[in-house]
């Protein structure tokens, strides 16, 4: 069976074509879609719910709030019942066609099928410059190549199960289905334009997103301090020289910017070391990561 997890946030203008779409390419298959309503405030899961009423392959997770994209895939998966599973956006922007495709090479032995973008369709300059260093930031610490990577995979159980495995508080779905190892393909498809409704992901939120993401994966930013220090000492060094040749340098301007080059060191160092320990905190805490208040279609209970 394949199962299909669909996190959707405010998305009552998307759900019911989604599932037309995705039941469309899924006819000949056994299948069953797992929608994660992630604390939507219109009228996704009652078009949900609805939708579930009638179709017995539709089946439905609510939160009791907002916890983000990340815990709702995750939920999803930790749901999942199937020998495959895809996830995909309830936008449509990830093509349901491509589904069939990423089936075929996991029949023929693929653990891990994954959907590389082609083409990034109508996005903005800022927008394709940030997802091109982002991108290119996460490859540099995960190890793993994220250069046009997205959330719409597929997994077989093995290596779905391997991704449960890791139970950390900030997981980032994409980069722990290629960390987690097993046999890796990809298929390419062209980012579709959003058809209805607006993206939720806002500046403020990509930015946090993106910080979060790099610190599950990854130590390097805690070296920020040794290069600064270095920095710090070089920079020393050619002011020190430049004064025991006699250039003119106002003692107060380089005492000022001397001043100014430690303190600034000192404030990204301990700012990356305090990014670092809350998310200590937020690990031994180990609250869950998402609250479900109503579920829909008998979905299975958590493995």
């Amino acid at each position: 069976m394949i199962s299909v997890v669909v996190p959707s946030y405010n998305e009552e203008d998307n759900v019911i074509d989604c599932a037309k779409a995705l039941s469309e390419v899924l006819s000949e298959e056994e299948y069953e879609l797992i929608f994660v309503d992630d604390g939507s405030r219109d009228l996704t899961w009652q078009k949900i719910s609805e939708m579930s009423a009638e179709d017995m392959h539709i089946k439905g997770l609510r939160f009791s709030r907002n916890f983000g994209k990340e815990p709702a895939i995750r939920a999803g998966l930790e749901h999942a019942s199937g020998d495959a599973v895809v996830v995909i956006d309830c936008d449509l922007q990830h093509p349901p066609e491509v589904i069939p495709k990423m089936i075929e090479k996991w029949r023929k032995g693929a653990d891990a099928v994954e959907g590389k973008k082609s083409y990034r369709g109508r996005e903005s300059a800022s927008h394709r410059l940030s997802a091109k260093f982002f991108n290119g930031i996460m490859s540099s610490a995960t190890g793993c190549d994220m250069s046009d990577a997205s959330d719409f995979i597929l997994l077989s159980r093995p290596a779905l199960d391997a991704v449960l495995e890791y139970g950390e508080e900030g997981s980032f779905f994409r980069a722990l289905a290629q960390f987690v190892g097993f046999f890796h393909d990809t298929v390419t498809y062209e980012v579709k334009p959003r058809q209805k409704g607006s993206g939720k992901f806002t500046l403020k939120k990509l930015i946090a997103y993106a910080l979060k993401n790099i610190a599950s994966f990854s130590s390097m930013p805690l070296y920020i301090s040794l290069i600064l220090g270095i920095i710090t000492i070089i920079s020393s060094i050619i002011l020190g020289i430049l004064k025991l040749f006699d250039i003119n340098l106002h003692s107060i301007t380089l005492g000022i910017i001397i001043l100014m080059i430690i303190g600034g060191m000192i404030l990204c160092c301990l700012s990356v070391v305090g990014f670092y320990i809350s998310r200590i905190y937020d690990e031994v805490r180990r609250r869950p990561k998402y609250l479900i208040s109503e579920k829909t279609g008998g979905i299975n209970d958590v493995r």
